[in-house]
């Protein structure tokens, strides 16, 4: 019962998670979803690429259930981070269709394991795993890209939240403006006073 009760739980999680993050995408325009919004070139197709190839390893090579298509190989170094942003010729739909697909193999391979069954991840220091661990793994790695998507959208048009149903209420360049102000001025009055400075010379 617990073991059934604790596989559904992650699942279900794991299947908001990955709608939050495909979300991130609607309503934007092309040049939006590919543009690098950080240093380090991170952007929201990046995100669904990179999470559809990841997740359609756990899920498929790790437990001998392979997925049906094509995949860059995981040990080939001179292709590290090309997983992380979409080429020109890469469409945006070509991407995100792959990533149902991927969720379609995943639920198939979630549904037919008991949450116990073996796995093996070779790119893992300790490779022998069970289920559990990678759906610990794939939820915990899926909800930290949705907050990176979470911010970049919010970058872009200042929208934030996990769903359509939930998103934040919109508001004007002058009310986020007057916030962002109000917030930096806490942050200067905070430096300013005796007991945080002390705690920041003892950290």
């Amino acid at each position: 019962m617990i073991d059934n009760f604790a596989k559904e739980y992650l699942h279900s999680d794991l299947r908001e998670m990955r709608e939050a993050v495909l979300w991130k995408l609607d309503g934007l325009v092309e040049y939006a979803i590919r543009r690098p919004l950080t240093s380090t070139g991170t952007n929201l197709l990046g995100l669904v690429k990179h999470l559809s190839i990841w997740e359609s390893r756990y899920f498929g090579e790790v437990f001998g259930r392979p997925f049906p298509e094509p995949l860059p190989r995981w040990d080939n170094t001179g292709e590290r981070g090309a997983d992380m942003w979409a080429t020109e010729q890469e469409t945006r739909n070509e991407i995100t269709d792959r990533y149902r697909r991927v969720w379609e193999h995943s639920d198939a391979t979630i549904t037919a394991l008991a949450i116990d069954s073996l796995g093996y991840v070779p790119w893992w220091p300790r490779p022998n795993v069970k289920l559990f661990n990678i759906l610990v793994h794939v939820l915990t790695e899926t909800s930290r890209h949705a907050g990176h998507a979470d911010i970049l959208r919010e970058q872009l048009d200042n929208s934030t939240g996990t769903t359509a149903a939930y998103a934040t209420q919109q508001h004007d360049a002058a009310f986020w403006d007057a916030h962002r102000a109000k917030i930096e001025r806490a942050a200067k009055a905070a430096v300013a006073k005796p007991d945080h400075a002390s705690s920041t010379k003892s950290s």
